[in-house]
């Protein structure tokens, strides 16, 4: 009896430490806990390695990781080589261990009001924008984006106003008739772009390039710094500073892997987003213009437009988007007023 109870016990032990082989590991001779696990969160964007956004977040991330060190890392993927758009914000939304860097459309297409935001000619200059960030209207709409399980981290990372390329000068919507120009394929550049007299057509940028010489486009509206970067200026030559839309990307995680992260993570990741975004716009600051006196030295042409005729011909538009709220043209200027006047 005493041998066969021998047996079960040693069999039960036996049983207990290998299942306990996963919680420890022996080293000379010593069970030691091995070490928590580290946490990947990988990071997508559009934007390719030459352009000033995706050379801010390598920084970002590189900080982030080395203020981390063993427990968490930020992995950058820039071009597009994992999903963008519509679904990058979907691994958002899902739950995944991810960042999204991505226009504002993508998150409108969650809290529609955000895309009301960056509608078309509302900001004279980035910091009438950045104010506007930090409003009590779209700190409410970022409460809003928490409850579809969308973290926003920054609105704050700009690349620029986006103006029109073209073959001809174009001073007033008149000069736009006829001409079919690549957007994006987002609703709002859509109708900003019918409105002001265009022909708009979606395009992948990866086709614009060559849809210009098979004129499958006439020309692109984009900001300078992807005029410069994507090398669009062998193909069209003028640009006219219509200002209509300013390009900003959104920086998302899912809600739920944001309460999963300490509070020191959670600290670290939005002091270097923030530290990031003040250098980011500082950067297209100085790149803006070094871009345009570039683009003038290649034989690219600059001209003004009629900014009263264009501001009136898009006046509309924030009256077609039916899932905006009722007014919030309205409610927007009234923020913009009270930024203008301090």
């Amino acid at each position: 009896m005493k041998k066969g109870f021998l047996k079960v016990l040693m069999l039960v032990l036996s049983i207990f430490l290998v299942g306990c082989g996963g919680e420890k590991e022996k080293t000379d001779g010593v069970q030691q806990a091995k070490a928590p696990q580290k946490k990947v969160i990988k990071m997508s964007m559009k934007f390719v390695e030459d352009e000033q956004t995706a050379k801010t977040f390598h920084q970002v991330a590189n900080k982030i990781n080395d203020r981390l060190k063993d427990n968490l890392e930020i992995q950058v993927f820039t071009g597009g080589q994992l999903p963008i758009g519509k679904d990058s914000m979907e691994q958002v939304v899902g739950g995944a261990n991810w960042i999204s860097v991505d226009g504002i459309n993508f998150l409108g297409d969650y809290v529609p009001d955000y895309n009301a935001v960056v509608g078309p000619m509302l900001y004279n200059n980035f910091d009438e924008y950045l104010a506007m960030t930090k409003s009590d209207l779209v700190k409410n709409l970022n409460a809003e984006a928490e409850k579809k399980g969308i973290k926003v981290l920054s609105l704050d990372y700009l690349f620029g106003f986006r103006s029109m390329l073209t073959e001809k000068e174009v001073k007033t919507p008149e000069d736009l008739k006829g001409l079919k120009i690549r957007v994006p394929n987002s609703q709002l550049y859509m109708l900003t772009l019918e409105a002001m007299g265009a022909n708009p057509t979606p395009l992948p940028f990866t086709e614009v390039y060559s849809g210009i010489q098979q004129k499958v486009v006439d020309g692109l509206e984009g900001s300078l710094m992807t005029i410069y970067g994507t090398k669009i200026y062998e193909v069209r030559k003028q640009v006219s500073l219509t200002n209509h839309l300013l390009g900003v990307s959104a920086v998302t995680i899912s809600n739920k892997v944001w309460n999963e992260l300490t509070d020191e993570q959670r600290k670290v990741i939005e002091e270097e987003i923030y530290n990031g975004s003040v250098y980011n716009t500082d950067e297209t600051v100085k790149l803006e213009k070094e871009y345009q006196t570039k683009l003038e030295e290649l034989g690219v042409k600059f001209n003004e437009v009629d900014a009263v005729a264009f501001n009136k011909a898009i006046e509309n538009v924030f009256n077609q988007f039916p899932k905006w709220t009722p007014g919030i043209y309205n409610q927007i200027m009234d923020e913009l007023n009270k930024i203008r006047n301090k």
